[in-house]
């Protein structure tokens, strides 16, 4: 068995990571990257405290609907940036501002 706090701080070191890419980077493949990245922290945390608390499947269907909403959220965001990519020909999100009010 893994000791809790390796799991909790795997689960923190992939929280970060996805955050930085998420707030440094302006290409929205790599921001995607790090949504997913952070979506799946969250998962490793729900599954890591289930194992403590064998009770139910409670945090086990969380993480299951946590995956589906974020492969529907990855293929509509891809979608949307292919879109944007063959209109203007621009993926870096600073020089492109068609999407504004």
């Amino acid at each position: 068995m893994i000791p809790q706090s390796y799991v909790l701080a795997f689960s923190i070191l992939l929280l970060s990571i996805g955050a930085l890419g998420v707030m440094t980077k302006r290409n929205p493949i790599v921001m995607l990257m790090g949504i997913e990245l952070m979506l799946n922290a969250a998962n490793i945390n729900l599954i890591s405290f289930s194992r403590l608390f064998p009770e139910g499947f409670t945090a086990q269907v969380f993480a299951l609907f946590i995956i589906l909403v974020a492969a529907a959220e990855s293929a509509i965001a891809l979608a949307i940036v292919v879109r944007i990519f063959r209109n203007h020909g621009i993926v870096d999100i600073s020089l492109f501002e068609g999407l504004r009010w």
